[in-house]
């Protein structure tokens, strides 16, 4: 029920707003802020997205919960999809999603209500001590070059 009133009511906002925008402004400055939002939203998005890859490979490589930065891409994502649906609704709820407070504020109303189970399977990898038993060593190729055939150097006397 909740989902059929945010599809009833989301459009229905969107109506009412371009209504009053463009009674205000004219239908092109209407029209202009709409596409000047979605081409500004697309650069803060993709920006924004590459800043969040990076901490989540830099989680992985750390051997970090990568949670955080996930559903941060996530909400990144999403704000991605509302700031080019046509709209000053979803722009305005778009562009909250890419201020970086606002989504730390909603992972912390996330994770309150989800119950986050992590398994860890041994220990972090830490560099292996010195074994005794290994020889490090340099080789030289004793076979003859090509063309030359000759006893093998385990039989030479």
């Amino acid at each position: 029920m909740r989902l059929f009133l945010l599809f009833l009511l989301v459009p229905l906002i969107e109506i009412a707003l371009f209504i009053q925008i463009g009674g205000l402004i004219g239908l092109w400055p209407t029209l202009a802020i709409v596409i000047l939002t979605a081409i500004l939203g697309t650069f803060l998005v993709r920006s924004q997205g590459l800043q969040v890859l990076n901490q989540l490979r830099g989680s992985f490589e750390e051997l970090r919960d990568p949670t955080e930065p996930l559903a941060h891409g996530a909400m990144i994502l999403f704000s991605g999809a509302l700031l080019l649906t046509p709209g000053f609704f979803t722009d305005a709820v778009g562009f909250a999603l890419l201020v970086p407070g606002i989504r730390s504020a909603m992972y912390r109303t996330i994770r309150k209500r989800v119950n986050i189970e992590t398994v860890q399977y041994g220990s972090r990898p830490q560099r292996a001590p010195e074994d005794p038993t290994i020889i490090d060593g340099d080789y030289e190729d004793l076979d003859p070059p090509k063309g030359q055939q000759g006893p093998s150097g385990w039989t030479r006397h």
